[in-house]
């Protein structure tokens, strides 16, 4: 895709039609956008939508993928090209690294720890700093994937009780919960863990790996894309946690920015709204990359992360999981 395509953010009910080689699409309000293809790099749907064969043919012959979220913000699915980018060469690498156990575990391993010193630094408090420490203690000791995620699930329920401290009630998770969220902290957290898993994809998907051969959630999550949920995990928490930290502290959100019933809870039209515009704006923001010597969006250092991958299996080079040095 060209470099100035961008994600568009379907936040209402709307109609997706082909326009000779632009996308219509058609809004509650009765006025139309028409985007030419060439802008679109995906579209992540957040609501109803209503699109026609002829539409998807043009996505699929332009390499775009359309992500769909269902009510509660669980990634409900992608329509994805018929045509791959996928190297048969790549993916046979990519597969011997996965089957050898001792190096599935080293990368999971980072991955874990990254993930955790990602929240640590999202949240900025030392009150995480004894849950991190045995955390570090205890990974050399985990023999299997399962036993990785068992710590970084120790670790993660104590973070987001230490997140509960920093929030208002209303907005506290009280406990993670999924499918659906049982409350507004958890949807919100559910609605940018999608987000951010959907980002990841659309990037695996322009380089020549498979995004379904992973490494830490291959054994436990085989239905779905376990190399976009690998990729997803550090990135998780500069999102997640961190823009609902901010986001209480700036008291951005209102609880009529979400729909509560007993035990479940998504957020309304108008919390669909803020949240894109919030992600959007964060996914823009750049920092000055050290080997690159230029500014990078976060966007692209999700794309960056797909690459070190590919050269983990092309080069043999050290995968060093992404962690904030700003």
């Amino acid at each position: 895709m060209p470099a100035a395509s961008r994600t568009y953010w379907l936040t209402e009910p709307c109609r997706i039609r082909r326009e000779d080689n632009s996308v219509r699409i058609e809004r509650p309000d009765g006025s139309p956008v028409h985007i030419p293809i060439t802008d679109i790099r995906d579209l992540i749907a957040f609501d109803h939508i209503d699109i026609n064969t002829s539409a998807l043919s043009l996505l699929s012959q332009n390499g775009i993928t359309l992500h769909v979220l269902d009510h509660y913000g669980n990634h409900a699915g992608h329509f994805t090209p018929a045509h791959s980018m996928a190297s048969a060469s790549v993916v046979r690498h990519q597969v011997d690294l996965t089957a050898d156990p001792q190096q599935r575990l080293n990368i999971s391993r980072s991955i874990v720890l990254a993930t955790a010193e990602n929240l640590r630094w999202s949240l900025d408090t030392d009150l995480l700093d004894p849950a991190l420490d045995h955390l570090r203690t205890a990974l050399p000791h985990c023999d299997s994937t399962d036993a990785l995620m068992g710590q970084e699930g120790n670790l993660r329920r104590t973070a987001w009780a230490v997140l509960d401290t920093q929030l208002p009630p209303w907005l506290r998770l009280n406990g993670r919960t999924r499918r659906p969220p049982s409350n507004a902290g958890n949807a919100f957290i559910s609605y940018l863990n999608s987000l951010v898993y959907a980002r990841v994809l659309t990037a695996l998907r322009s380089t020549p790996l498979h995004p379904a051969i992973g490494f830490l959630h291959s054994d436990t999550d085989r239905r779905r894309n376990t190399l976009a949920l690998d990729l997803a995990e550090p990135f998780k928490p500069l999102f997640a946690e961190r823009l609902l930290k901010r986001a209480a502290a700036k008291k951005h959100l209102k609880e009529t920015d979400f729909e509560t019933d007993v035990g479940r809870a998504a957020l309304s039209k108008n919390g669909r709204k803020k949240i894109a515009a919030l992600v959007k704006e964060e996914l823009a923001i750049t920092v000055y990359h050290r080997t690159l010597k230029r500014q990078v969006s976060y966007e692209e250092l999700i794309h960056l992360e797909a690459l070190k991958i590919v050269r983990l299996c092309l080069e043999g080079a050290t995968y060093k999981p992404f962690k904030p040095w700003w």
